[in-house]
């Protein structure tokens, strides 16, 4: 059965995405930086579905650890079929003026340089040309990389906008070698991340004030990289789908 990494997949929608694609047929490997309880269970979930899943640590900024990741997927999964670019940080809310290089550094360390290295690693093994069977490779992008997120995070927006072009560039790349790379841009949703933004209440706030008058779920957004991830999706890449309630 086709083989799926999911990075940062100890919460919100990278452990709804790991959850319903086990649902869809998937073996799962559960990637996680810090929170090794709270991916065990997500594996523990996938398992009680009836698919295998590992629970792998590894820091998608630092390349070694992708490389390492990539590795265990071999030797515990398989061959791997389908990735999806989940893992991603965000710093608290400020305006430019108060951001500084080494915040920029950490953000887009994990947002962009993670989310290449991996797809890097990704191709490697899905492309025809290195004897690959093909993929899929999904990145969880953000709509405030359409809106720039002024006066919270310029720099978490910039970097989703970084992710954007990758998605284009890499599935033009790769899509006579049996690739499809596609992206998910994710509005107000109900995840841990905002905490980290330092307003744990973000999305009580903003909900209302989307065109649909909430926010967003974490498996409403699973739902689309799933539908992205597999065969009904055969003619699609390098495209986007908006999950964020029209806004």
């Amino acid at each position: 059965m086709a083989v799926l990494l999911v990075t940062g997949a100890s919460r919100g929608i990278g452990a709804a995405t790991a959850r319903l694609a086990a649902e869809r047929g998937y073996d799962v490997c559960v990637n996680f930086r810090a929170d090794q309880p709270a991916a065990e269970g997500v594996a523990d979930e996938v398992r009680r579905i009836g698919r295998k899943a590992i629970a792998v640590q590894a820091d998608v900024a630092l390349e070694g650890d992708v490389v390492r990741l990539f590795e265990a997927v071999d030797a515990g999964l398989g061959p791997i079929a389908a990735l999806v670019n989940n893992a991603g940080i965000l710093e608290r809310q400020t305006r430019v003026e108060g951001i500084d290089a080494a915040r920029v550094g950490r953000v887009f360390a994990t947002n962009v340089t993670g989310a290449f290295v991996c797809s890097r690693e990704a191709v490697r093994r899905m492309s025809t040309r290195h004897g690959g069977r093909g993929g899929a490779i999904v990145n969880v992008s953000s709509r405030a990389a359409v809106l720039g997120a002024p006066g919270e995070y310029v720099d978490y927006a910039a970097s989703k906008a970084a992710l954007d072009t990758l998605t284009i560039g890499l599935a033009k790349e790769v899509a006579g070698e049996g690739i499809r790379v596609n992206a998910v841009r994710a509005g107000i949703i109900e995840t841990e991340i905002h905490a980290s933004g330092g307003e744990p209440g973000r999305v009580a706030r903003l909900g209302p004030q989307q065109p649909m008058g909430r926010g967003g779920t974490a498996l409403e957004v699973a739902r689309a990289i799933v539908w992205l991830l597999s065969e009904e999706a055969s003619y699609t890449t390098g495209s986007f789908v908006d999950v964020a309630g029209g806004r």
